[in-house]
Order: C-alpha cells, then structure tokens, then sequence
C-alpha cells in the first residue's frame, strides 16, 4: 500500500475532516441541541447535529477520494472501487452531546481491503485527538500512548456501556453485578470510541460492551490495539455484537471473567 492509499496518507485526510468535524459538533452545541428521532427505542436518540455531521464527513471524504466506499451510523452504506471504506460514527455519546457532559466524538476509520489501518476519535467536547496508523503506533494528539501495565482483575477499571434495548440491558445489569466484586471498579462513560481511547492511553485497564457496531468501534480499536491491547468482536449474551478490550498481557484473563459473569454468548446459562 503506497502513495494515496498509505495507512499515513489515509490518517492525514482523516485527522483533518475529524478536527473539522468536531468543531463543527462543538459550535453546533452552543446552540442548543434536541432529538430529531429515536432507532432502536425511545432513549436511542438522534440528533440533526448528527445528521449533518455526517453529511459534513462524508461530502470531504469523498471529496478528497471519490471512489472509495463509505459506511456511516446516519447515511447508510454506499459502494466505491477503490479498495478503501471509511467508516463514520459523526456524534459517539449523542446522549452524552445532548446533556452536555463532555465524553462525544467524532469517529473516523479507514479500511483498506478489510483491514483497518488508520483511526481518529476526536473529542468534540475538549479538542482532544486519539489517532493511529497500523504499524505507527497510537497517539493522543503528539503524545505516544501506551497502555496501562499489567495489573490483577482486582485492581482493574473497567469501561462498559449499556444498550438501548431493555431485554439487552437487564442481562448487561446481571453481568456488571457479577462482575463488580471482581474487579477495582467499573465506569460507564458513554462513548465506546472513547473508552477504547482510555484503555489505548492507560486511564482504564479494560473495556467489554455488547451492542456494538463497526462505526463505534473501527477507529478507536485500531488506536488501542497500537497501544499494545488486544480486542476481540464475538457474540454477546443477548446475541448482539460485543466488543472486549484489554492490554495484551491481561487479555486472555480477562475475557474468561467477562465470559464466566455472563457478558458474553458462551458464558454459563
């Protein structure tokens, strides 16, 4: 991969719509914000923020590479030829965005023949950068990030989240319940793009959530994983995507505890 179709090539164009991006989402709150519609229930909300959002991404990128293909949460899905997909996540916490707690970002991943090699999760609330290119390591704006040493389950943060399907989250409740005696403590910020971000950056120790999607998860995996952590997509117990985050050393670990509290399918009926 050379040229315009280089991981870095593909992470500059990146970075550049995600920073413009995130301020366009960062004005646009100063103006107030209020639901347009609802998904998957009541409290899966959509705002027009993210609706122009993503039309603002994608008319840039596909500006800058028209024949690359383009997968976004709020546009659908739309073919290229190029070998390169983009897949966008415009507002990642848009419940966080519309009560204005500061964990939403704008997400961006390029994939380049099924593989994702450049990611950018730009917090919108506090200009902060996350950013990688597979085999260049993962960055927060100009500093190299690392995750956190290894350290027992016990003396573990854990990231989840909760989906916005009430038979999905009452299984999620039971699996936090189990798992919470288990480990240091557990933290629901909102943005699974984000929380990958912390694992990446060492502010958490691991992340596990299911009903995930690839926009969620494209870009904010690929920063963690080069910062030394393994991810793994499987099944949740619900039967919906789920994603599970750790560093490298600790991951086997603590995927058989997610699994024995029943985060995921395989774990004890």
């Amino acid at each position: 991969m050379t040229g315009q179709d280089s991981a870095p090539a593909l992470l500059e164009l990146a970075r550049s719509v995600a920073v413009e991006a995130a301020g366009f989402v960062a004005e646009r709150r100063t103006h107030g914000v209020s639901v347009a519609a609802t998904k998957s229930s009541i409290v899966d909300v959509v705002t027009e923020v993210d609706r122009d959002c993503e039309a603002l991404v994608r008319e840039r990128l596909l500006t800058a590479r028209p024949h690359d293909a383009f997968l976004g949460e709020e546009g659908g899905s739309q073919g290229g030829g190029s070998g390169v997909r983009w897949i966008v996540d415009p507002i990642d916490g848009t419940v966080n965005f519309l009560y204005g707690i500061p964990q939403y970002a704008v997400s961006i991943a390029a994939e380049h023949d099924g593989t994702v090699v450049a990611g950018v999760v730009a917090n919108a609330a506090t200009g902060v950068v996350h950013h990688a290119a597979l085999g260049s390591g993962a960055w927060r704006d100009e500093t190299r990030l690392e995750v956190r040493r290894p350290a027992p389950l016990a003396e573990s943060l854990v990231l989840t989240g909760f989906n916005y399907q009430e038979h999905t989250r009452r299984v999620q409740a039971a699996a936090v319940a189990e798992l919470l005696p288990r480990v240091r403590d557990i933290r629901r910020l909102g943005s699974c793009a984000l929380d990958l971000c912390h694992v990446a950056e060492g502010t958490a120790d691991a992340y596990v959530e299911e009903g995930v999607a690839e926009w969620d998860h494209a870009a904010g995996a690929l920063i963690a994983r080069e910062a030394g952590a393994t991810t793994e997509v499987t099944v949740g117990r619900s039967g919906k995507e789920a994603l599970v985050c750790a560093p490298s050393a600790t991951f086997r670990r603590f995927r058989l505890a997610v699994e024995e509290c029943g985060f995921l399918a395989s774990g004890r009926e």
